[in-house]
């Protein structure tokens, strides 16, 4: 439990920050306990969680060095998240470093995508715990990354266009499509980006000052799609305790962004192609018509034209959301723009996880840009984020995709296939075929209850 190393450098010790510690085993708060009062003005340790609550308000830590795992006979490391995301909810401002041994690091990366400072593994160096705690407790600004290359940071990823010939067409396009107010319908493999030209298209059109409302179609269920999209009114069902507009009333005067828009079933189409007919609704359980004024982009990663041949996808539905169509390739069809990709992401996950980053080697960057890159810039992102958090002056990037298994573009009985595939492989894991298939958990419900499964 002791540090491998000797102690941090005494120039180091400016004390100031307040550290609660949090970990049940009284060796490592008995060295705590002697090691940080020489590094910080004030140091609690406590053995138990359960008092974390009392602590926040009363010690009020700058930083919280909070253990894994509290219960002898469970190592899952779930109570460490749950009490991260405590502390997180209860007092935003106080930092989380997580105290993990390295069988739970990629706990920790979890815990740092949920708002975790950053971790420490056991045996701990002295001075690598002191630095991270002392970064910690002065909020220090992130850190910015010496990887070449100049892109700016953003805490958003803002639509990528790259240099590519099919991109730039594409982009062409956007420019021409956006001021209007044509249906614009978007394809392509998950992962490619196509919620992000959803929005790229509404900030370009004249309705970018107002909101545009995202609708996941393929999660909403059957009996509740209309109440989602159309709204309700109080007491049409049992739990309509008010009048609840619908997606198409919030997103009036802006866009309406429907995703997933092939999986909706053929019964459901209907109503929701005299909707776009007619620009009214009608809430559910009322009387009064209500006129809408959208636009209207939808996505898919479904054939629509194979679905429509084989009777699963109303042609005029199809007709009336294909004004204009554009398809965003697979990341592998556009080569070109992996390494900026990269180096987007490293920027932006070295700013918000406080990692100095050195350029990676020309070996590294052609097993990347060789990489097949199944959930295409979605998977990409991910690689990158975990390979930054991982980050210790060295680059571990993970390019052995044997995992993943996104879902193609393509519809019926090869997505069935892989859903099927990605159930069997997690053991019915909802959570984690899920996110091997690159979809949310309630849209592979939807997936699941659609073929049966």
């Amino acid at each position: 439990m002791q540090a491998e190393r000797g102690t941090p450098n005494k120039d180091m010790n400016t004390k100031n920050g307040r550290i609660l510690v949090v970990d049940d085993n009284s060796g490592i708060r008995r060295t705590m306990e002697i090691l940080l009062p020489m590094y910080f003005a004030e140091v609690q340790t406590i053995a138990s969680p359960n008092s974390l609550v009392s602590e926040l308000e009363t010690f009020r830590p700058d930083v919280v060095l909070l253990d894994m795992n509290f219960t002898a006979s469970i190592n899952s490391g779930g109570e460490g998240l749950y009490w991260l995301g405590e502390i997180k909810r209860l007092s935003p401002q106080t930092q989380v470093v997580l105290f993990t041994a390295y069988a739970d690091i990629q706990l920790a990366v979890e815990g740092m995508k949920r708002g975790a400072f950053d971790f420490i593994v056991k045996p701990w160096e002295n001075e690598k715990l002191i630095s991270t705690l002392r970064a910690a407790a002065g909020k220090k600004s992130p850190s910015k990354s010496l990887c070449s290359g100049g892109i700016p940071k953003s805490k958003e990823t803002p639509m990528f266009w790259g240099s590519t010939t099919v991109m730039t067409r594409i982009r062409g396009t956007v420019r021409k499509v956006a001021p209007t107010d044509a249906t614009v319908l978007i394809t392509g493999e998950n992962g490619t980006g196509k919620d992000l030209l959803a929005q790229e298209i509404h900030n370009q059109s004249l309705r970018s000052g107002k909101q545009m409302v995202a609708v996941d179609a393929g999660a909403v269920t059957e009996t509740l799609f209309e109440s989602e999209l159309f709204g309700h009114v109080k007491g049409a069902f049992t739990d309509a305790h008010a009048d609840h507009p619908g997606k198409f009333e919030q997103a009036n005067g802006g866009t309406l962004f429907l995703d997933e828009i092939g999986n909706i079933p053929l019964h459901l189409q209907a109503k929701l192609l005299r909707v776009l007919q007619n620009r009214e609704v009608v809430r559910v359980g009322g009387m009064k018509i209500i006129p809408v004024d959208i636009r209207l982009i939808c996505a898919t990663n479904m054939d629509l034209e194979a679905l429509v041949r084989e009777g699963k996808f109303r042609e005029d539905l199809y007709y009336r959301i294909n004004t204009v169509h554009l398809n965003l390739p697979a990341l592998r069809d556009r080569r070109e723009d992996i390494l900026p990709l990269v180096e987007r992401f490293i920027n932006e996950f070295a700013d918000k996880y406080h990692r100095s980053c050195t350029p990676l080697s020309p070996e590294m960057q052609d097993q990347l840009v060789s990489r097949h890159w199944s959930g295409n810039i979605r998977e990409l992102r991910n690689c990158i984020e975990r390979a930054v958090i991982m980050y210790d002056g060295t680059w571990n990037i993970e390019t052995d995709n044997s995992s993943w298994k996104g879902l193609t573009h393509r519809g019926g009985a090869d997505e069935e296939t892989q859903v099927r595939e990605a159930i069997s492989r997690f053991h019915g894991n909802v959570s984690a075929a899920a996110k091997a298939l690159g979809i949310s958990r309630p849209t592979l419900y939807a997936k699941l209850k659609k073929y049966g499964l």
